[in-house]
């Protein structure tokens, strides 16, 4: 069998209700992972695309969050009908989806806006002081 070319990664992690960095699942993650799964079968990518859900990402504040290998390309606050665009732009196209791609200030650090600090975002290429 050969490699993937990409291997896509969705948060489906639950935590109990009310905790106060939330948690994908309550985000509809199941959902955009099944919408995920079925347009890459639908799109003829199943052989070379490998979509998967993942346990935490440690990116709670960011739900629903889905990265992107090789490319390390980390997706926030995704809903199902973005799905869609991810394929047809970043699994297809090659070109990751600037509106939904994390700032790299956001990922695995505890300085991000969302987390309660004051950096700046630069979501895609926009730039944002929050």
């Amino acid at each position: 069998m050969p490699l993937y070319e990409r291997h896509v990664f969705v948060c489906t992690n639950v935590r109990e209700a009310g905790h106060p960095r939330g948690c994908c699942a309550a985000k509809d993650s199941p959902k955009v992972r099944e919408l995920l799964k079925a347009e890459v079968e639908k799109r003829g990518l199943k052989k070379r695309v490998r979509v998967n859900q993942a346990g935490c990402l440690d990116q709670c504040e960011h739900g629903v969050t889905v990265v992107v290998y090789p490319e390390q390309v980390w997706y926030g606050f995704v809903k199902p009908e973005d799905v869609a665009e991810i394929v047809e732009q970043h699994l297809l196209g090659g070109q990751p989806v600037e509106r939904l791609r994390l700032a790299d200030v956001c990922v695995n650090t505890d300085r991000c806006a969302h987390r309660g600090g004051s950096v700046q975002l630069g979501l895609g290429s926009v730039k944002k002081t929050i």
